[in-house]
Order: structure tokens, then sequence, then C-alpha cells
């Protein structure tokens, strides 16, 4: 099955069994990607095999940018290298 649960109609489907996420029908993300939906538990583990090697990669990506994203300074006067509040008087 395709690994992009969203189609053109933002219609999600199971990533293994196609089953349309419809009103009675609610699709639960891979934990590790977000890359594809499953409708079932059976589902997750019948599909693993194929989508592990792409889970993993987005994964990493995922990580990585977590791990890289500059932090957004809430004080002026942090550090930009350890993010540590610098004094704001200027004499000292």
């Amino acid at each position: 099955m395709n690994e992009d649960i969203n189609n053109t109609n933002n219609t999600s489907f199971c990533a293994s069994c196609g089953i349309a996420e419809i009103d009675n029908v609610k699709l639960k993300e891979c934990d590790d990607c977000d890359l594809v939906g499953y409708c079932s538990d059976e589902c997750q583990r019948d599909h693993k095999s194929e989508h592990e090697d792409a889970c993993k990669k987005r994964a990493a990506e995922l990580r990585d940018k977590l791990l890289f994203k500059q932090p957004e300074s809430s004080h002026l006067g942090d550090c930009p290298i350890c993010m540590i509040p610098l004094p704001l008087d200027v004499r000292k």
C-alpha cells in the first residue's frame, strides 16, 4: 500500500488493509513516524515489515529536527551558547 495515508480528498486509509477513515473507523497513526495510519493493532503488526525501513528513516529525521531546533529565547539576555540568563546590568 501507499506509505502516505492522505490523498487529494484528505481522506485517510489504513496502510495495511486500505479501509477508509470514516465516522466509525478511526485510524491510529504510527507512534514513531506519523507517516501512516492503521485501523487496528492487527493491521499495524501485519504491515510492520513493509513499513519498518521508511519508519526508521522518518523517525530519525524527526529526532534530528527536534535535536537541532534552535530554542526560542524567552529572555533577552540569554547566552546564545548555553542559554543561561546573563545579567541585564551592562556595568557588571
